[in-house]
């Protein structure tokens, strides 16, 4: 039962964790999503109707199953994880979902170590690679600090 409340916790702050920050990084990045002259051309463009559509249609589906796998993958350090105060719970969390899921992922994008590798130049640039940090890094805290609370109810 441990494990099932677990996967649910860390699905559940995945997802609001996601949804808010990028609620919020839209706000701040509508060069990189939206329009036709959007940095991001290879995205969907989220001022399309049609493309929008497609993404409020998938966005949390696919959510969960990114949140239920990768609560998987923790499943052998739960107990350990437990016993973690509420402040290393935050700080083990934010750190592991900033470094693993972003700034260190295997998959190249252009705010990511690996996209620093392999983009070509024109993708590289300053004010988009930080506009990708600070949501990124707003979506970590959140996730940490949920996972925070949450730890105290459900384990």
């Amino acid at each position: 039962m441990e494990y099932l409340k677990f996967s649910l916790l860390f699905t559940l702050a995945h997802t609001l964790a996601y949804t808010i920050a990028g609620v919020i990084a839209l706000g701040f990045s509508k060069d990189i999503y939206k329009t036709r002259d959007r940095h991001a051309t290879f995205l969907r463009d989220m001022s399309d109707e049609e493309e929008s559509k497609h993404v409020s249609r998938f966005v949390f589906p696919a959510q969960f199953i990114r949140g239920l796998l990768m609560s998987l993958v923790l499943f052998p350090l739960l107990s350990s994880i437990a016993a973690l105060s509420f402040g290393l719970t935050v700080v083990f969390f934010s750190g592991l979902m900033f470094i693993y899921t972003h700034l260190a992922a295997v998959s190249p994008f252009m705010d990511n170590i690996e996209g620093l590798v392999y983009f070509k130049e024109k993708y590289l640039v300053r004010k988009f690679f930080l506009k990708f940090q600070v949501e990124m890094i707003l979506y970590s805290l959140l996730f940490g600090l949920l996972i925070g609370f949450g730890m105290r109810f459900v384990m």
